[in-house]
Order: structure tokens, then C-alpha cells, then sequence
């Protein structure tokens, strides 16, 4: 029966390439971490648009309920001031939505790109993988280097 061997250390994505410094490493990190705080915005602007869609499609049943109930003022008031409102000037939360998807969200995501590409060959991950080396335990089958 052959022994199998738990590989030494990280795939070779996510190893430092020569000559790229502690320096270097740490500010790809927090680059990395600030665009995943953007991600999280985004996902939360998403949810803002989906909570506040929703929320106008709900009123098509509060008018007619009012309707129903005798209140015609009451729901033409909601109808004509608050269904299908804009929320900011002129927009809609999809345009909110495509707006920092065009303007931040996208060029965010070229930029952190770019700068990996060209100070560590494209790897993602580098600190968070150094980080994982040093304090993972070495032969425990919890800790491994790899999937």
C-alpha cells in the first residue's frame, strides 16, 4: 500500500512569484479586501432594488384592497403619489443599479485586475494564502495545503 503525501504547500496559483515583496503582497490584500467590500455594497444595492421592486408591486394589492374597502381617496392617493415613484430624480432603482455597475462597479473590478496582472502574474489571494501557510497545522487533516 502506497503512503499519499498531503502536497507541501499551496497550488501553484496562489504562491508569490519572484521578486515580489511583503510590501507588495500586503497591498494587493487590502486592494483585494476593498473590492470585496464593494461586492458586499453591491449585493446590498441589489437587495435595495429587489426589496424596493417588490415593495411597489405590493401596492397594486393595498390600492385594490382600499378599493374594496370603500376608500377610493385613500388609494388613489397611494396610486397616484407613491406606486411606480422614482427614488431618486428621475430614476428607477435599476438605473441607481446600472449606474454604479457602469461608473464604480466595473471599472473597480478592471482596476484590482490590472494591478494583480501586473505585480504578481494575475494571482489572487496571496496574503490570505501566506496567511493560511503559517497558521494551518502541518499534518493534521483539518489543515490541509489544498482541496
Amino acid at each position: 500500500m502506497t503512503e499519499t503525501r498531503e502536497p507541501s504547500g499551496p497550488d501553484e496559483e496562489h504562491v508569490r512569484p519572484s521578486g515580489v515583496d511583503d510590501t507588495t503582497v500586503e497591498a494587493l490584500g487590502v486592494l483585494t479586501e476593498a473590492l470585496e467590500r464593494v461586492e458586499r455594497a453591491r449585493g446590498q444595492l441589489y437587495a435595495f432594488h429587489q426589496l424596493t421592486g417588490g415593495a411597489d408591486l405590493t401596492l397594486d394589492r393595498a390600492v385594490e384592497l382600499l378599493r374594496m374597502g370603500g376608500h377610493a381617496e385613500q388609494a388613489d392617493l397611494v396610486e397616484r403619489e407613491i406606486l411606480g415613484r422614482n427614488v431618486v430624480p428621475g430614476c428607477w432603482t435599476f438605473q441607481l443599479v446600472e449606474a454604479y455597475d457602469d461608473t464604480y462597479y466595473r471599472p473597480f473590478v478592471a482596476v484590482e485586475e490590472r494591478v494583480r496582472q501586473e505585480l504578481a502574474g494575475g494571482r489572487r489571494h496571496l496574503y490570505e494564502a501566506e496567511m493560511k501557510e503559517a497558521r494551518r497545522t502541518h499534518g493534521h487533516p483539518q489543515h490541509t495545503a489544498r482541496p
